[in-house]
């Protein structure tokens, strides 16, 4: 895949969707591509584990956390986990721990920010479902590119030559 820069996406094909900015980048890759997968939970990463244990594809995993800043939803085993099984990264509109281990991963990490504090576990929340959160509603198999300057959602695989 070329190189993602997302302001030039924007520029390309105007019709994107663009997220609201509130996430920070915190992964080893500052940019990163792929079809969206999701899970929908809250204060509980059961499917998030499960999620990250099987192969990725390059795809991204995109997590509706509710918004959560009370626990983390990733943290530095579950995101070597991703990188191993072939994830090109998370969106997680809730927070993430482990950030200095998470900035040398192989893998594209952007969140809410960070806490300390580790999730519950009850085996809770929905996968592949469309989640809606920061201005935009991310449905499985849109194509999701993020860089330092935002994250985007298209409702395919763009042509980043043109």
């Amino acid at each position: 895949m070329s190189h993602i820069v997302t302001p030039d996406i924007c520029d390309a094909y105007p019709e994107v969707q663009v997220l609201d900015p509130i996430f920070v980048n915190v992964g080893g890759h500052e940019a990163f591509a792929g079809p969206i997968r999701t899970v929908k939970c809250f204060e509980d990463n059961s499917l998030v584990k499960q999620a990250v244990a099987e192969p990725g594809d390059g795809a991204v995993l995109v997590v509706d956390a509710g918004g959560s800043t009370r626990c983390a939803m990733l943290g530095d085993m579950l995101a070597e986990q991703a990188a191993g099984h072939g994830w090109a990264g998370v969106v997680m509109y809730g927070c993430v721990r482990d950030v200095d281990v998470l900035a040398e991963s192989e893998l594209g990490i952007q969140a809410l920010g960070a806490h300390p504090r580790k999730s519950e576990k009850r085996g809770e929340g929905q996968r592949d479902i469309p989640v809606s959160f920061a201005g935009v509603t991310l449905t499985p198999g849109q194509w999701l590119y993020a860089d330092n300057n935002g994250i985007l959602v298209a409702d395919e695989q763009l042509d980043l030559e043109r």
